[in-house]
Parts: structure tokens; C-alpha cells; sequence
């Protein structure tokens, strides 16, 4: 994969959505919610990584979902790897204040084994991205453990992901997108500025 199309899935994923519209037409269904994919300095992890944050509109400084992410090239997709936060309340609303991340270091991360999620482009400019398959991505929820299924589509103007859980042993259905998929648009881009540069190692 070449360096202008690893650049054209950064440039397209980096930014803030919300479902505002969707949470507006249908309150009793779905709450607002915003999403942030904020890519790090180079010199920050040495390498191409992303921190990601979600939240309520109402509790922005204390988000539900926060990640960090490296990416990773292959020939026919691109691989994000997923780690939780030792210390994650330090940096809480550094989606719309990157300044609060400007503390992060290795010792920080948690590795999510089985969490990464796997990128390919279509044919329309979109990207869609699924859990990495092995349903070994494990999630405590209501006293039980799940495995997520995770499923994303976006563009240069919207973001659609469906989250689900199931049992690992049954694989029965025990969570998750029970009115459909949470539908955003975006609000701001933060990796236009984003060049080769920024990819080196990876691409190397």
C-alpha cells in the first residue's frame, strides 16, 4: 500500500464526530455522543499513533471509551493495534484538548489482546473496519464476559459503527446496537496536516 493511500485513510480518519442529528430525531433511542480520533506527534510514541476518546455531550471531561492506537501497514489493509490507559482520568477530554496528552508515554499503555481492528478501503473513498477475527476481544459486562464485535464505516463526512457483545462460550447476543448502528458526522479534521514524514517508520 503507498504512502498517498496510507496518507488519504489518516487524513480521512482523524477528527470529531458527533450524532447530534441522530440523537435529536430519535432521544429515546440513542444520546448524543461524540467521537475523537486524534493523531499524536511523531516524537510522542516514535511512530504513527492515534489517541481516541468517546463521550456523552453531557459529561465531556469524563469520556466512556478512550484508546490509543498504533497503525500498521500491510498490502491490502491497515492494521490499528488498541491499548487501554493505566491512567486514563489524567488525560480525559484530550479529544478537544490535545494539551492534555502531552504527558503520555509507553508505561501508560494496556495492552486490549484481540482488539485491534482491521481497515480496508472501498471502492467509493469509504473505509471499513472490523474487530481482527479470533472473538478474543474480551469485555466484562453486567457480571459476564464478552466478546465485542465492533463494525465501522467512515468518509471524508461520516462515521457509522455497531458494537456488539456476545458469549464466548455460546457466542449468544448479550449487548449492544439494539435500535441499529450509531450514525455521526463530522465536525472538525485534525490530520490534514499530516505528511510522509509522519508514517516513516512504518513505511520504511
Amino acid at each position: 500500500m503507498n504512502t498517498s493511500r496510507v496518507l488519504h485513510f489518516v487524513h480521512t480518519l482523524s477528527g470529531h464526530y458527533s450524532n447530534h442529528d441522530q440523537a435529536q430525531l430519535e432521544p429515546s433511542s440513542f444520546s448524543h455522543i461524540h467521537i475523537f480520533f486524534r493523531p499524536l506527534p511523531w516524537n510522542a510514541f516514535q511512530g504513527p499513533w492515534f489517541y481516541s476518546e468517546q463521550s456523552y455531550d453531557y459529561d465531556p471531561w469524563r469520556p466512556y471509551r478512550q484508546g490509543m492506537h498504533h497503525l500498521v501497514v500491510f498490502d491490502d489493509h491497515i492494521l490499528m493495534e488498541n491499548y487501554g490507559l493505566r491512567r486514563g482520568l489524567r488525560c480525559a477530554g484530550g479529544g478537544s484538548r490535545p494539551e492534555l496528552l502531552s504527558g503520555l508515554d509507553r508505561e501508560d499503555l494496556l495492552a486490549r489482546p484481540g482488539c485491534a481492528m482491521v481497515f480496508r478501503a472501498k471502492n467509493n473513498g469509504s473505509y471499513g473496519g472490523e474487530v481482527e477475527t479470533g472473538c478474543r476481544c474480551l469485555i466484562p459486562r453486567d457480571g459476564q464476559m464478552t466478546y465485542l464485535v465492533s463494525e465501522v464505516e467512515f468518509d471524508e463526512h461520516h462515521w457509522t459503527s455497531r458494537d456488539r457483545g456476545f458469549d464466548p462460550t455460546t457466542h449468544a447476543h448479550r449487548w449492544g446496537s439494539e435500535h441499529g448502528p450509531l450514525r455521526f458526522t463530522r465536525l472538525e479534521r485534525y490530520g490534514d496536516h499530516l505528511n510522509a514524514e509522519w508514517l516513516r517508520n512504518d513505511l520504511a
